[in-house]
């Protein structure tokens, strides 16, 4: 599991300032809450993500570690005159399945996913993440989310981190067109291995470039995959890939 980073955020514009930047509706948090969300380049492409969270008075975000020091670089240059001040948050980040203990929030993004808490609660031991995240098609930062990364196509609005009825945020513009004026031609999906494979291998459908391998547990995978060639002749160096259905 990526480790994480939990900010703090005070200030009385904190959840304006968010609002008009992030692709989620954060100024929905009017009381204790989570939003997954996502924060974009002006041409619509992938900066971060990250959760948002409130209880009682405290907003927090909870963001992969890797990422952590230059979204608060790229938060910071908009935050201009807005009383908003972002710090370390003296927390953690505890996770589990099933119902969550108090205190803790249903992850926003699938139910199969558990819960994510903040006060302490006890970590469940063991689970593979990384199975689960194959399993409901769930994309990581660092893995499968990247700079190249268009956020519909990974699958954003299944998994409730962008929300179009919110008005402006950066990178607005290019994803609503992509999700009322064209048709995806490329996304992420589950395949199936056959044969050995490396995280980020190129995958070819007859001798053609056809995607990307990620996140593998057992015979199954993440892949970034063109729909129109997703029928036949895949294969990752030497593993065969075939598109699962399932």
């Amino acid at each position: 599991m990526t480790e994480r980073t939990l900010w703090t955020l005070t200030g009385a514009d904190r959840l304006d300032f968010l609002q008009n930047l992030v692709t989620n509706d954060v100024a929905a948090l009017t009381e204790d809450g989570i939003v997954w969300t996502g924060f974009l380049t002006p041409q619509g492409k992938y900066l971060a993500d990250f959760f948002v969270i409130r209880t009682g008075d405290d907003l927090l975000i909870d963001i992969p570690t890797p990422i952590a020091a230059a979204t608060l670089q790229r938060l910071n240059m908009y935050r201009l005159r807005a009383d908003v001040a972002i710090a370390p948050a003296q927390r953690q980040v505890t996770r589990g399945l099933g119902t969550p203990p108090p205190g803790a929030f249903a992850d926003p993004r699938h139910p199969a996913l558990g819960w994510r808490g903040y006060e302490g609660q006890t970590p469940e031991e063991g689970v593979d993440w990384d199975a689960l995240r194959v399993e409901h098609l769930i994309p990581e930062s660092g893995t499968e989310l990247g700079p190249d990364t268009f956020i519909l196509e990974m699958g954003f609005e299944r998994l409730h981190g962008v929300d179009f009825r919110k008005g402006c945020y950066v990178g607005q513009e290019v994803t609503a067109r992509m999700k009322h004026k064209t048709e995806l031609k490329k996304g992420l999906v589950r395949v199936t291995v056959d044969g050995p494979s490396d995280t980020g291998s190129d995958i070819t459908a007859d001798g053609r470039a056809a995607g990307r391998l990620f996140t593998r547990s057992g015979h199954r995978a993440l892949a970034y995959l063109r729909f129109d060639r997703a029928d036949g002749g895949l294969q990752a160096g030497e593993a065969r890939i075939e598109f699962d259905t399932r």
